[in-house]
């Protein structure tokens, strides 16, 4: 990659992902086809751009770092079984044929979305039946059955990170209650446990182009900020309503690829 056109698309990619995944998720479909359209093979680009974005969930985690004020143990725990996750993903997409996992991603995404759709409908429904067992509050961390939907959620995430995000959301917003802007918080720390343990396993196992990563390293990490400050100022709805409809635009992408 030479060309000033392109590096500068990646540039400019890598600040719109940053942006993106700290408010919703989903950026990796803003910097991944922009990497394709430069020439980079599908596998190197995917592995450049999980080394690339890094810097902007660590930048997105920060940002949010008031959020995440009092959740400690937890994220901890959940951090163990994305770290595992991410590493597995990794190797799967090192090992295993490109259309061998992606054939179910657009299943996961759409499944994801119509779970963070209905969360609100869902998350009055699970009350109603903690009132009628007398478990009026629910599990503060989720459970172990939490903690296995997280660390799979961290597989895809480590082989194929689009969406990644959105189904982090959707299954802590169905196991717990507490605020979107909470679980946004977690969701970039996660994001950055997988992508980190990814980018580590990707610099002695393949091959990625330098240059892309250095400029989506750059973009993302001003992104990450700017996502963070955009996305604790809007509303529960709005941000759910959000998460749905990049959601949708990432769903049709990866459908008709």
């Amino acid at each position: 990659m030479e060309a000033p056109g392109e590096m500068l698309a990646v540039l400019a990619a890598g600040l719109g992902a940053g942006t993106v995944n700290a408010a919703v998720g989903t950026g990796t479909l803003i910097s991944f086809p922009v990497l394709l359209a430069t020439g980079l093979p599908p596998v190197t680009a995917t592995v450049s751009n999980a080394l690339g974005l890094v810097p902007g969930s660590i930048s997105a985690a920060i940002g949010y770092r008031r959020e995440l004020a009092g959740q400690r143990r937890r994220v901890l725990k959940w951090s163990a079984g994305a770290l595992c996750g991410g590493l597995t993903g990794a190797t799967l997409l090192l090992a295993l044929p490109s259309s061998a996992f992606e054939a179910v991603v657009p299943v996961l995404v759409g499944l994801a979305l119509v779970l963070v759709a209905l969360q609100p409908l869902i998350g009055r429904g699970l009350q109603a039946r903690r009132t009628r067992t007398g478990k009026t509050v629910a599990q503060t961390d989720g459970g172990p059955p939490l903690l296995i939907g997280l660390t799979l959620a961290s597989v895809y995430g480590g082989y194929f990170s689009a969406a990644q995000g959105t189904v982090y959301v959707c299954l802590m917003g169905l196991r717990l209650d507490d605020g979107l802007q909470r679980l946004n918080a977690v969701k970039n720390v996660l994001v950055a446990v997988v992508n980190g343990v990814a980018a580590l396993f990707f610099l002695v196992a393949a091959d990625f182009d330098w240059t892309a990563v250095a400029l989506l390293a750059v973009g993302s990490a001003v992104g990450g900020q700017l996502g963070a400050a955009a996305g604790r100022r809007l509303r529960p709805a709005v941000l759910r309503s959000l998460i749905v409809v990049v959601g949708t635009v990432a769903l049709v992408h990866l459908s008709v690829r």
